[in-house]
């Protein structure tokens, strides 16, 4: 199987945007891709698990938990519920927990780090507003990509199986 996202930015060079490399993968699936959904919060996981609970076929969760590494945005039984719910793929700008067994579910997960605290449930946050990490901002209902290589975005969808 080529690489993703190498082969996107050598074919579709004007048409990509490319996250700054600071993500590590976590999932079970190292490849992934779909139509972006967004949440704003820091160390505040209510939307998250909110969203998990949505039919996601087709679709990724990008969060941007303001790069906190004192908190986990994303455990086992969030990513698990994602899973049921056909989520492709979940992009944390912060940090998971239960690395393991997310290592084990069919989904992909890419976050900046691992931390063993999980966050606050205050309910804040904001649901599909633009967010801007990396140096690329992630528009609901563009498309983000993401493999061992990296995360892009684009406003273009493509096949990627």
């Amino acid at each position: 199987m080529k690489d993703l996202l190498p082969e996107l930015c050598d074919r579709f060079p004007d048409k990509v945007r490319v996250v700054e490399p600071m993500f590590a993968n976590f999932g079970g699936r190292e490849r992934f891709g779909g139509e972006i959904v967004t949440i704003k919060a820091y160390e505040d996981n209510s939307l998250v698990r909110e969203q998990v609970a949505q039919p996601g076929k087709g679709k990724v969760l990008v969060v941007d938990g303001g790069a906190s590494m004192r908190k986990a945005m994303l455990g086992d039984m969030l990513a698990e519920k994602a899973v049921e719910n056909a989520w492709e793929g979940i992009i944390i700008y912060g940090c998971i927990r239960d690395v393991n067994a997310i290592s084990e579910l069919e989904i992909g997960v890419q976050a900046l780090g691992a931390h063993p605290v999980k966050t606050e449930k205050r309910g804040l946050g904001d649901l599909n507003v633009a967010v801007t990490f990396g140096g690329v901002t992630f528009v609901p209902g563009e498309y983000v990509y993401a493999d061992n290589n990296g995360i892009l975005v684009s406003s273009e969808k493509w096949d990627i199986n």
